[in-house]
Formats: C-alpha cells, structure tokens, sequence
C-alpha cells in the first residue's frame, strides 16, 4: 500500500490544489510514482476522462503534475453547484442526480464506501498518495459525517499538512484557530503548518513563526512565497476572474455568467504577449471588446434569463450590430441559438428565446455526454473562414442536444474512436460549438488571434506554446519555488512516519 500525505487548509482558496500539485511533481522527479486524491470537490470546473467520466480539474492537474492521466478515482466524489441550494451529484464520473444540501447531507454517509474503494484501489497502483481536503477541517457544524478532511486523514492514517493563506490577511489567527477547533486526535494529525502566498520580508515574519509553533506544538515547515504561477484553478474564487481593465492590443472579454463553469477553456488567450484576457458582468464592461466569449454554464436557461434582465444581451447584440466577432462554448453556444426548450424539467422546465444569433435550437434532456473528442474545422466562409482545416483537440460535457436549421454552416467535425459528428455552427462573425478546450490547441488559438488583430489594424508576432508543453513547464517551476521554501527533508521524514 502507498505511503499518504494529506494537505489541508484553514479556508477554500488557501492554496492546497497548488501546494499537492508541488508535492506531485517533486515526489515524482525523486522517483517515486505519486497520485492524487481528493474525495469529494465541489466545482464547476470539471474534466473529463480519457474513458468518459467527469472529475474535478484540480485532481486532473494534479494528475499531469504527477505525470500520470487523469483518472476518476482521484476524486470519486464531485458536487457541481447548479443553484444557491442544490448541486448535481457525480460519484464515479456519473452523474447520479440533483440534490438539496439537506438531501446530500441526509445520504452522505452512504458514499464512505466509494471513498475508501476508491482510495484503496490508488493505494494498491501507486508509491505515494498526496490527499487534498476540502474548505477547511474546522467547520464543526460538519464534522460528524466527515470523510473529506480529519474524518479521511483518521481513516487512511494520514499525516497533515496545514496551510493558511497570509495574502488575505489573518493567517497566524486562523491556523491557531483551525488547530484550536479541532479535537485532541485530529490535531494529532498535524504534523506541520505551511504559510501561503507571502509577499515581503521573511526575518520580519519569523517572530510569529516561532510564537505559532509554540501556540500550536506543530512545526512551521516554510513560508512560500507569492508567485505569478499559471496552474488551472478549480473554483469561482481564482484570482483570473477579477481581471477587468484591457492593457493589450486585442481585448478578449468572456461573459462572467453567475454559473460560469471551465473557465480555464478561456486561459490559454492570457499567455499572448499583446493580449487582454478579462471577465466582465456588466454591460459596460463589454464597452469596447474585440472578441466576446459566451462561457459554459451550469445553469443554462437562469443564465440566460441574467444576460436578458441585466443588460447583457443587448450590449452583446449591439456589438454584434457592428460586427464584433462572437463566439458560444457549450452553454453560450446554446444561447446564442434561436430556442431552448427543457421539456423533462432538467433545468426547472419551460421554454426561452436565445440570443438569435445563430440557426440553431436546443432541448434539454437527461442524459450527459462526457467524452473526449478531436476536430477539424469545417468553416467555408465568413469571418471565420481562415480557420478551416485546423485541428483540435477537447471534450464535450453538456446535457443539451442542438440541432441546426438545414442548411445552416457546422462549425467543425469531431471524432471519438469511429464515431464522427459535426459539431456547433457559424454564422458570419459568430460561432458556436460544444468543445472545451478549444483554445488550448495552439495552431487554433494563433489563427484566431492573428485574424482578430489583423481587424483591429494591429499584429501579434509571438507564436503560441502548445498548452501541454507549457504546463509542464509550469509545474517544473511550480516544484523549484516550493522546494526553495518548504522544508522538504522533514516532509520525507513526515511521510515515513518518522516526524
């Protein structure tokens, strides 16, 4: 069986998808074979599986830090939130329903069993298994069925690692104050702390290091310094969503939908020298775009009835009016049709009118299709024209079925093993399609931008990196900086059972 690590935070965003990616790469460049694990995620920011199934994209980039493929047992359990009160429920890669906090709540205990299967099945396959919690272990009025922080560490005997978020501010009085919540055998779990995100002088700081040791009997095992680090972010919290001023030549904005999902689909257009990429909930904010990106949602027909009552739709069909290019993923890619119609009630029932932008109508149905796919584009004419004959690669996850009005232009054709489709639909300057990750095939995303500048009067020289040779790089650098700042001789030590 594997040896464990468990890393945990005093909030959600404190950093612990960053810091067990680091672990993953550094395990893996001293050789050994680390996985990833995190039993239950809530996310709208998914991924899908060489073999179909849906799990959370922080275990998946977990995975390539790894140097492994993503596999759904590295995160058995995924909550995608599709209201205020309710999410969908994946256990396994499949979708198993929609529930109330209190319905989950009421049936939670009953997934212990898909836990620990799925944990134990890693175990037997892999060196180390690098844990990540979820929120934080101090949240009292959940602990009783708990099997995602200390109740997992408890039930794998896992050693943890604390991490608290000092960019936000507070980080000595909510790592004290996680460690003081939690009862004498889960702060037995606590093998060291991590400080986050820090941006100064160190030596001002190591006061308070040693007054936290001895506050909390557990050691500090580094403090890592803020870095501008590109990495896929799992939750609405990332720091790329609050981007809201253009500085670059082309000024790509993306529609922050209420239930905006993969929003990474959109990060690869960030790392073009002369490129703005921001996110913009106002009408305002689309002012003076040069290509405006309607995201995938997980809640269709409510986000569409925000683009209506808030202004949004009708910046978007002005701008439309005097040709600004427009594309759909997924979501947007259904509301920028004529209809949409959820005859079975998947997203409440009924029936709206979509932007009309495109010849296309979408119905609802129950089934979810989750599947990777590579495509060709088929575009003849338009705007768009320039792009045919360019591959790609991605994958589908949605549970609509679009259908064009004969005669109306596919966008691309896709293929997974020997079936083939064609997929979304173009019209003059919009387009619309299915496919996430679209924008990291590099040849795609460099004819795009070249065709945008070219109408704006402007040129971008630089040629895009493909995005799995840039991650890579990223998580290398990733690994450097924690190494640099963690005491990693004593992790090793942790790991064995031996601090």
């Amino acid at each position: 069986m594997a040896k464990t690590i468990m890393v945990q935070g005093t909030c959600s965003n404190a950093g612990k998808s960053v810091i067990a990616a680091a672990l993953c790469r550094i395990f893996r460049q001293d050789g050994y074979r680390p996985a990833p694990f995190k039993a239950q995620n809530m996310a709208l920011n998914s991924y899908v599986t060489a073999d179909g199934l849906e799990m959370g994209r922080a275990q998946a980039m977990q995975a390539e830090a790894a140097g492994i493929p993503p596999d759904v047992r590295m995160n058995p359990i995924l909550l995608k939130p599709a209201s205020d009160t309710g999410s969908q429920v994946i256990v396994n890669g499949k979708v198993s329903g929609t529930r109330t906090a209190r319905e989950y709540w009421a049936e939670k205990q009953s997934l212990r069993p898909v836990v620990r299967a799925a944990f134990d099945s890693l175990s037997a396959e892999y060196d180390v298994i690098v844990i990540e919690g979820a929120g934080s272990p101090a949240e009292i009025n959940l602990k009783r069925n708990d099997f995602v922080n200390m109740g997992l560490a408890k039930m794998v005997n896992a050693p943890v690692l604390l991490v608290g978020d000092i960019d936000r501010g507070g980080v000595f009085a909510s790592l004290y104050g996680t460690a003081a919540l939690l009862e004498p055998d889960e702060r037995a779990h606590i093998k060291g702390l991590i400080i986050n995100k820090f941006r100064g002088d160190l030596e001002i700081l190591r006061p308070g290091l040693t007054m936290l040791e001895e506050l909390t009997g557990s050691p500090v095992l580094g403090v890592v310094p803020y870095a501008p680090l590109d990495l896929d972010d799992e939750d609405s919290l990332s720091e790329r969503l609050d981007a809201r001023s253009a500085n670059g030549l082309l000024d790509i904005v993306v529609v922050r939908l209420p239930h905006l999902s993969n929003f990474t689909d959109f990060s690869a257009w960030g790392r073009i020298p002369g490129v703005s990429l921001r996110y913009a909930a106002r009408p305002e904010q689309l002012a003076h775009a040069d290509f405006v990106i309607l995201p995938g949602t997980k809640a269709t027909l409510s986000d569409l009835k925000w683009l209506r009552e808030s202004g949004m739709e009708a910046k978007i069909l002005q701008l439309h009016a005097s040709w600004t290019p427009i594309a759909g993923i997924c979501g947007g890619y259904q509301m920028l049709g004529q209809r949409l119609c959820d005859p079975e009630g998947q997203e409440g029932g009924g029936e709206l009118r979509g932007l009309g932008l495109l010849p296309v109508e979408t119905t609802f149905r129950a089934e979810k299709r989750t599947v990777q796919v590579r495509g060709e584009i088929l575009i003849q004419s338009g705007f768009f024209a320039a792009l045919a004959g360019i591959k790609t690669e991605g994958y589908e996850i949605h549970m609509g079925e679009t259908v064009r009005a004969e005669g109306a232009e596919p966008f691309q054709m896709l293929s997974h093993g020997a079936e083939t489709s064609a997929d979304g639909c173009v019209k003059g300057h919009v387009f619309g399609t299915y496919q996430h990750g679209l924008f990291d095939s590099a040849a795609f995303l460099e004819r795009l931008a070249g065709l945008l500048a070219a109408r704006c009067g402007t040129k971008l020289e630089v040629p895009v990196m493909e995005a799995a040779q840039y991650r890579e790089a990223q998580y290398d650098r990733l690994a450097e900086l924690v190494r640099g700042a963690l005491d990693i001789e004593r992790i090793y030590r942790i790991l064995e059972g031996d601090a």
